[in-house]
């Protein structure tokens, strides 16, 4: 079992920037490959970033590439997703995901999720 926490959501203007966090507990996570996903209101969850154990190798959806950066400190078994020039329509939940399928750049979730932290941003 691997327990994940994020936090860092929050209230942005459009243009601004956010650093969320997902902290897991119970285990280690630094095996694990990692994975951002978000949902808004009556849309599907969708995939946003992932990142390989080591921190070496990176996945992005088109739509976040070039502003949103996944990173991970296994010393402190914690992911990170720098998000930078936010628009309103990103405004959604945003969850973390532990021990995916990660190959040829394509992250499966488990069913390991946080909470998951909101993100509202503002136009």
């Amino acid at each position: 079992q691997v327990q994940l926490v994020e936090s860092g959501g929050g209230l942005v203007q459009a243009g601004g920037s956010l650093r969320l966090s997902c902290v897991a507990s119970e285990r280690t996570i630094s095996t694990f490959a990692m994975g951002w996903f978000r949902q808004a209101p009556g849309k599907e969850r969708e995939f946003v970033a992932a990142i390989d154990w080591s921190g070496s190798r990176t996945t992005y959806a088109e739509s976040v590439s070039g502003r949103f950066t996944i990173s991970r400190d296994n010393a402190k078994n914690t992911v990170y997703l720098q998000m930078n020039s936010l628009k309103p329509e990103e405004a959604a939940v945003y969850y973390c995901n532990a021990g995916g399928a990660y190959y040829s750049g394509r992250y499966s979730p488990t069913n390991y999720w946080g909470q998951g932290t909101q993100v509202t941003v503002s136009s």
